[in-house]
Parts: C-alpha cells; sequence; structure tokens
C-alpha cells in the first residue's frame, strides 16, 4: 500500500518480564480493504534472556462480536486475507482450535499464513512425541494439512472474535453474529 504511513518506532522502553529499558514498541495504522483502518501495536524485547513479544491489531470503528466461516476449497484460497485480534478463537473442524490467552497476539495474515502456523505446531508435537501412536497423528495430520492448502481437500476455517476485531475478508466468507 503505497501512501502508508511508516511505523511509530519506539526502542529502548522498559521491558515488563525483564525490567530493562530493551524493549521496542511500535504502532502502525493500516487500512484493510473491504474490513477498514486497523491498527497494529507490537512490543518485543531484545533481551536474549527474555525474548517477550506482544501483538495486537485493534479497529478503528467499532465492531459487534463476530462469527467468520470460510469453506478452503482450491489453492488460491490460502490467498485470502485475515485479521485476527488477540481475542480471537480459530477453529479447523477435526485439526485443531486455537484460543487466546495472555500470550496471545493479534496480527493480520492469509489462510496460507495461519495453516503455517498450525503446521510448525504440529511439527513441533511430532517431534517432541514420544510414542509411535503420537508421531502417527501429527504425520497423518501434517498430511492433511497439506492437502488442504494445495486444495486437494475442503476444509472449513472459522474465526469467532467477542471483540469484533477480527475477519475473512472474502466474499465467500459468511459473516455471523457471535
Amino acid at each position: 500500500m503505497p501512501d502508508e504511513e511508516a511505523p511509530e518506532i519506539m526502542p529502548g522502553q522498559p521491558c515488563p518480564m525483564c525490567l530493562q529499558k530493551t524493549l521496542t514498541l511500535m504502532e502502525a495504522e493500516r487500512e484493510v480493504p473491504y474490513f477498514g483502518k486497523v491498527y497494529l501495536f507490537s512490543m518485543g524485547c531484545s533481551n536474549p534472556e527474555c525474548n517477550y513479544h506482544k501483538a495486537d491489531v485493534e479497529c478503528t470503528e467499532q465492531h459487534e462480536p463476530s462469527k467468520y466461516t470460510f469453506e478452503i476449497t482450491k489453492e488460491e484460497d490460502m490467498k485470502v486475507r485475515i485479521v485476527k485480534s488477540s481475542e480471537a478463537v480459530i477453529k479447523v473442524p477435526h485439526i485443531t482450535t486455537i484460543t487466546p490467552g495472555p500470550a496471545s497476539n493479534g496480527y493480520v495474515t492469509n489462510i496460507e499464513g495461519i495453516l503455517n502456523r498450525i503446521k510448525k505446531q504440529i511439527e513441533v508435537t511430532r517431534d517432541n512425541a514420544e510414542g509411535n501412536e503420537d508421531r502417527k497423528k501429527a504425520k497423518n495430520l501434517l498430511k492433511k494439512l497439506m492437502n488442504i492448502m494445495w486444495g486437494r481437500q475442503p476444509q472449513k476455517i472459522i474465526i469467532e472474535d467477542p471483540s469484533g476485531n477480527s475477519a475473512i475478508i472474502s466474499d465467500k466468507a459468511q459473516k455471523t453474529k457471535l
């Protein structure tokens, strides 16, 4: 987006976790087509013993609590834009549910970005599995995920957000009240 302003960056802030002045705050305003203006916030500590990180997305306009459902049916669906606040729950039925917690972050990504985050978590589970059965389950989930990403297997993705600061930006997405 060519007319976007550079993010405001404030280095050398006190970190809430390690209390060192190694925290960098970042704030940026972005226009998300078909959704509106959002503020992106992040903070990250450069202290290698801490590495604290937190990010979120906030709409400039008030949105009502909402649920978005999207059916992934082809590889091109990987490019569909997603705005996810730190309060949103992401459900990928029969694969996983990502619930918000104190360490939950907000971000702007696409469906591929969400599925890659899930893929990394399943890979960690596979690599740390103690039994062959757990390792096999993880391998099967990874195969299923790759088939979804390649458009060979349909899959729903659902985002529920009580703050209304999340969305799936597509004509195919179904929006309902939460």
